[in-house]
């Protein structure tokens, strides 16, 4: 159970409660692989997410294989602000193993991050960039992704920032 998010064109957002009910949180637990009960749940009932906000009007008719094959507005298109993030709930849980996110994710790391143990203070990733190894580097700190200032910024940041990698 949790927020819903989705990974689109290299950012992470979330999902709009318009229209949102249990037919789009029955696609959500099945695109994950989980069974139980799907319930939808509206108004930040996991609380606000940050960043895009990359779906809104999703009408699902709750025998699509993931969000992607329901009806929904363009990738970005919305009227909403994060008070209204959608969450699911897919209790009891009862998946015997977490599927890969067919459309939107690549691996299973950022299918599934609540499978991972905590990031550590100072892992770095990069962001925005074309491909995985490439981007703008941030640093986990105190709870949040920041960015790295490029004062002084030389190869052998770089150097050390891909063997982090």
């Amino acid at each position: 159970e949790g927020r819903v998010e989705v990974y689109h064109d290299g950012k992470w957002g979330t999902i709009c409660d318009d229209q949102w009910d249990d037919r789009d949180a029955e696609v959500v637990c099945r695109q994950l692989g989980l069974s139980g009960t799907p319930k939808a749940l509206s108004w930040a009932h996991y609380g606000q997410g940050s960043g895009p906000i990359l779906l809104d009007e999703v009408q699902c008719s709750g025998n699509e294989l993931s969000l992607d094959q329901c009806k929904k507005s363009d990738w970005g298109q919305q009227n909403c602000d994060h008070i209204e993030d959608a969450g699911v709930s897919c209790d009891p849980f009862t998946g015997t193993e977490v599927q890969l996110c067919r459309l939107f994710l690549f691996s299973p790391a950022e299918c599934c991050p609540f499978l991972l143990p905590p990031l550590a203070e100072g892992t770095v990733r990069l962001a925005g960039g074309r491909s995985p190894g490439e981007g703008r580097v941030e640093v986990y700190y105190n709870g949040d992704w920041g960015t790295v200032c490029d004062d002084g910024w030389t190869d052998l940041g770089a150097q050390v920032v891909c063997r982090q990698l």
